[in-house]
């Protein structure tokens, strides 16, 4: 299994409590810590206002930070999980990708979805069209960005977007174009777009979900033509790792204090649920996090992606991580 961790960016309020002075440090440290360690990837969220409710707390803006660590840090892969299509031009998000691509060496990976949060869209002007509209816009965004890494240029007379060859140069470094991930599982449309254009797909993390749209993945590849094994399937999971229940009761609560002063009792306790749920499969002891890993390996996941709501403040649970999880499933 290979493996990636998200770096915080405050959008999870994951950043509270430290001065906006100190965040960009903040952050760096933790990028450098997997650039240096036995991840494959870092990742950022595409997010403008904080969840789980808008506030005034950070949220530091995807592309920026993926030029910045492409600048700052040396072998550890960068992506972004996922970029909405619809907050950027795709012929313009293709030269930033290829110019964070040449930054980096070679490092970029590009996370597109259709985009969900309303009240972002909203509140930035872009309006909120209806799901099969923003499914439309990724697929031929995908289309222009796939033209303009392999070919220099993009040309496309679409419904939502027209380019008439718009110049991408240079190239990204990476033969072939920087690797596509699409993130989504929609069943008839989004999972077809990723049989038609995705080399990585990233979707539901819970074991029967995951199959399922495994197995509808499948059935799109052979629709349109394409090789099922050749996708790199991936999932996300909130992670909180300790050595006893103990240890893991103390880091969620924690949490939960942290949170607290901006989000209230109620917000705190609501936002820790999913943390708390026994369907969380990235919290719980090494051994119990192994094993349900292993499972989904079994199943198919090739690539897991961790988010830990304690790295800006606690690297011991990634180091634990590290240590005790990594070695068992690669």
């Amino acid at each position: 299994m290979r493996f990636g961790m998200f770096v915080p960016q405050g959008w999870r309020h994951d950043l509270v409590g430290i001065e906006p002075a100190r965040q960009w440090k903040t952050m760096s440290d933790v990028a450098a810590h997997a650039d240096a360690g036995p991840w494959e990837s870092l990742w950022v969220y595409d997010h403008f206002h904080t969840v789980p409710v808008p506030s005034e707390e950070a949220t530091h803006e995807a592309w920026t930070l993926m030029a910045a660590f492409a600048a700052t840090t040396t072998r550890v892969r960068l992506g972004q999980m996922c970029t909405c299509m619809s907050y950027r031009n795709p012929a313009y998000l293709a030269k930033v990708a290829a110019t964070a691509d040449i930054i980096s060496g070679g490092r970029i990976e590009m996370g597109i979805g259709a985009g969900w949060y309303e009240h972002e869209w909203l509140a930035y002007g872009y309006g909120f069209p209806r799901a099969g509209e923003r499914l439309a816009r990724l697929r031929e965004g995908v289309e222009i960005m796939k033209q303009a890494w392999t070919t220099g240029s993009a040309t496309l007379d679409g419904e939502h977007y027209q380019v008439d060859d718009a110049i991408v140069r240079p190239l990204p470094l990476q033969k072939g174009g920087i690797p596509i991930w699409i993130a989504g599982g929609g069943e008839k449309v989004t999972l077809r777009i990723a049989a038609q254009y995705a080399d990585y797909t990233n979707f539901s993390g819970h074991p029967e979900e995951f199959s399922h749209k495994s197995d509808l993945l499948r059935d799109h590849c052979a629709a349109v033509g394409t090789d099922f094994a050749a996708i790199v399937r991936s999932a996300n999971y909130n992670t909180v790792i300790g050595a006893t229940d103990a240890e893991i009761t103390d880091r969620l609560d924690a949490i939960e204090a942290r949170v607290t002063p901006y989000l209230g009792d109620d917000g705190a306790k609501s936002f820790m649920a999913d943390y708390r749920s026994s369907t969380a499969l990235g919290v719980g002891t090494p051994e119990q996090v192994v094993e349900r890993l292993t499972d989904m390996k079994q199943r198919g996941l090739a690539y897991s992606i961790h988010y830990f709501p304690e790295a800006a403040y606690d690297l011991s649970g990634v180091e634990l991580f590290e240590r005790e999880v990594m070695p068992a499933l690669q």
